[in-house]
């Protein structure tokens, strides 16, 4: 099951890859989003160890001026800005801008917080990996 779970992930996150063309059929174009073994702030990749594993979805839009507020995530969190530029405070490690058409694999364990500074709606695709009751995220 874990392995099945590891298989899923790869695909959504990186349906992006470039891949030969035998792979695939007709005229698809896959660019790459993301393709690292660290996150955002340089933490190694880890996926957890869940019972019942679970994969959750989201589109976020975030109005001008509207932040996430401080929290963490304990389970990988994969985002990718489909509008806007979002602006991303990590607590004891900066700052950073990702603009449209950034991914980003968002840290772990340490508090950090979203923020549209623009004067347009910041729009982002994110995927969570969790599992057994676990939160999508922790508030400070």
């Amino acid at each position: 099951m874990l392995r099945k779970f590891k298989i899923v992930l790869s695909l959504l996150v990186f349906m992006g890859m470039a891949v030969h063309a035998q792979q695939y059929s007709g005229k698809l174009k896959i660019e790459k989003l993301a393709d690292t073994s660290l996150n955002s702030i340089g933490q190694k990749i880890a996926y957890p160890q869940f019972k019942d594993p679970k994969v959750t979805m989201c589109k976020i839009t975030f109005p001008p001026g509207e932040t996430t507020g401080w929290h963490k995530h304990l389970i990988p969190v994969f985002s990718y800005v489909l509008q806007g530029t979002l602006t991303v405070e990590v607590e004891g490690k900066g700052t950073r801008e990702y603009k449209e058409g950034s991914s980003l694999v968002e840290s772990y364990d340490t508090y950090h917080r979203g923020i549209n500074k623009g004067k347009q709606d910041v729009v982002l695709f994110v995927v969570y990996l969790g599992g057994d009751g676990q939160s999508l995220a922790i508030k400070k």
